[in-house]
């Protein structure tokens, strides 16, 4: 542990991340240790828990880091390598070309009433009054940070393996969290998108939560989730705050 970066945590998740940290099989955190061909490195892992254990709503669970160095930031969904959302023709070529980003960006469009289920493109967006929205992806991941969302992946490493794999060597990790948030703060409800995030909801532990579930933002069918729309139409995470 003392070869990765924890200053980044908040000092309330501290106890609970280094008594998770304890869980991880000794070999695997010991690769993480002596080696850099992982994402997000070293520096930014642990990043997430910067958000105080006592202002944490929502765990959003993602499935793993992205597989840039300059995208993978340590927060789950945030791409670090794109800037402005919009464009004159709608959505920005960096938020248009980023699958995830865009879905998630148009559900929450549709999730605040400004675009219609059947017409998600990008002249309808175009068309779009946005004298009240935030401008950047740093905005739209602050604003959910200030809502008490704790942005979180399945697997805190992207590696050389298979996604699974590393899922598989963070379980007992987010077992041990979970288990504690349970005594500490058992509020928190868990948002799950993606098959990997969803193997969190499989934990035992996870029984004593309310979960949300639903398909990675990859997917189109996520744009129109009535679940997901309705979690996420109170916020308006898309305009000033």
């Amino acid at each position: 542990m003392e070869l990765l970066n924890c200053s980044t945590i908040d000092a309330s998740w501290q106890p609970l991340i280094s008594r998770a940290l304890q869980t991880l099989d000794p070999k695997y955190l010991l690769s993480l240790q002596n080696t850099t061909d992982w994402l997000p490195g070293k520096s930014a892992i642990f990043n997430a828990f910067s958000l105080p254990l006592h202002h944490t709503k929502y765990i959003l669970f993602g499935e793993s880091p992205y597989p840039r160095l300059t995208s993978a930031n340590g927060y789950a969904f945030w791409d670090a390598a794109v800037n402005e959302i919009w464009a004159p023709k709608g959505l920005s070529t960096q938020v248009n070309r980023a699958t995830s980003l865009r879905n998630f960006i148009k559900m929450l469009l549709v999730a605040q009433g400004d675009l219609a289920h059947s017409d998600t493109s990008q002249p309808s967006i175009a068309k779009l009054n946005k004298a009240n929205y935030i401008k950047t992806l740093a905005e739209l991941f602050n604003n959910l940070l200030q809502h008490g969302f704790l942005l979180l992946n399945a697997s805190l490493v992207l590696s050389q393996q298979a996604v699974s794999k590393d899922v598989a060597a963070w379980r007992p990790f987010m077992d041990s969290l979970l288990t504690e948030l349970q005594q500490i703060q058992p509020d928190i409800k868990l948002v799950l998108f993606g098959n990997m995030a969803k193997v969190i909801g499989k934990l035992p532990i996870a029984a004593h939560y309310q979960c949300i579930c639903a398909e990675h933002p990859y997917n189109i069918s996520f744009i129109t989730n009535p679940d997901v729309l309705s979690f996420f139409r109170s916020y308006c995470l898309l305009e000033k705050q």
